[in-house]
């Protein structure tokens, strides 16, 4: 049998709201459009870095200014800039002043827990997502926010942390194959998008593999901290519905409004994604049914248990009913008792109870009750 998962309790101890929900108390009173940061800080330092390419040409920077960042705005040539570390609300501010981004846009950025949406802005797209990573040591899921700026030529990308799921379009750009170099930045932030959806699946995976060995375990140890263990993934897949189930309407609204930072080649594959988005979910609706079937299984096997104690319990009991008749009958205090004063009534009551005992046993064992 494989070893069992290690979970970290302290899970458990995380404000419902805030984890699965997002709901968390901003400042009271501040108009619209405030910068104020709404999550924790993942990073000590900000970096940006930047991505420039078009079909002939390749340039990647790491650890660079705003300066040096604002520069690749109007190049021809497609710019992705990406900073990591959101917590800074002045390199926030400059990227809005330096890029025409909205502060009602910002605000949006900077608010860590904000729904997956999409709203088309005056020269740009905004879209915020989730990037669900799962961590194997606590077997639990841990989300990040990210948010995409679709500009003309630049796509921006906004990062809590260091460290994503874009390994791959990083590899693409660089081989320089495929379609990547040849089209637009909204291809590009389509291969950005499709990367975090792919990764969902790589989770999925990851649950499904959890919850199979979950179910083994339940069949043969039906224990308390298993059922602790149900109860974690039921949480999991709640944070990782509430990721998804908003994502599908960012996709079609990508696709079905005639934006214009979007060209209609790109909205076939957007569509393709929709699809999987939809998959995604179908498969996170089927693990939470799972859940749910395995707190009855729990439940069930629990009840076996018990009524297999009970029913040895009670052969025991019917097998020693005889037995106390027979004793309580030749206990009584009567004074004339033909079997008392006989030389072998002791040896012929043994044998009473002996066979006794044998006949109910085998009559038990015909009707395979044991």
């Amino acid at each position: 049998m494989a070893p069992k998962k290690i979970l970290n309790l302290d899970f458990f101890k995380r404000p419902l709201t805030t984890e699965l929900f997002g709901i968390k108390a901003k400042e009271v009173g501040l108009p619209p459009g405030s910068l104020i940061h709404v999550g924790k800080q993942k990073i000590e330092k900000p970096v940006i870095g930047l991505v420039d390419y078009d079909q002939e040409n390749f340039d990647t920077r790491t650890d660079i200014t705003i300066e040096e960042a604002t520069a690749f705005k109007e190049t021809p040539s497609v710019s992705w800039i990406n900073l990591s570390g959101i917590h800074d609300t002045i390199i926030i501010e400059l990227f809005g002043q330096r890029f025409g981004i909205h502060n009602l846009a910002l605000e949006d950025i900077l608010n860590t827990h904000h729904r997956p949406k999409f709203e088309e802005m005056d020269g740009y797209s905004l879209i915020i997502l989730k990037m669900l990573f799962f961590d194997e040591t606590t077997q639990s899921i841990d989300a990040e926010q990210i948010s995409l700026i679709l500009g003309p030529h630049y796509v921006l990308t906004f990062q809590e942390k260091e460290g994503d799921v874009f390994d791959g379009v990083r590899e693409r750009l660089q081989r320089s194959n495929g379609r990547i170099r040849q089209r637009g930045p909204d291809y590009l932030a389509y291969a950005l998008i499709d990367s975090i959806v792919d990764s969902y699946f790589h989770i999925l995976e990851k649950v499904g593999d959890n919850l199979t060995q979950l179910e083994e375990d339940l069949l043969i140890n039906p224990e308390q901290s298993t059922l602790g263990r149900v109860h974690h993934y039921k949480r999991q897949l709640m944070l990782l519905r509430k990721s998804v189930w908003p994502l599908r309407e960012v996709i079609s609204e990508l696709y079905k409004e005639e934006s214009p930072m979007i060209r209609e080649d790109t909205q076939v594959f957007l569509r393709d994604l929709y699809d999987h988005t939809i998959q995604v979910l179908d498969t996170v609706e089927i693990f939470r049914d799972t859940v749910s079937g395995l707190q009855d299984l729990y439940m069930s096997a629990v009840g076996n248990r018990m009524n297999e104690i009970m029913k040895v319990l009670t052969i025991m009991a019917s097998i020693f009913i005889p037995l106390t008749f027979i004793a309580g009958i030749y206990g009584m205090n009567f004074e004339y008792i033909p079997e008392l004063k006989w030389r072998w009534g002791y040896f012929a009551i043994w044998g009473v109870m002996l066979g006794c005992v044998a006949g109910m046993v085998l009559y038990f064992r015909s009707k395979k009750w044991f």
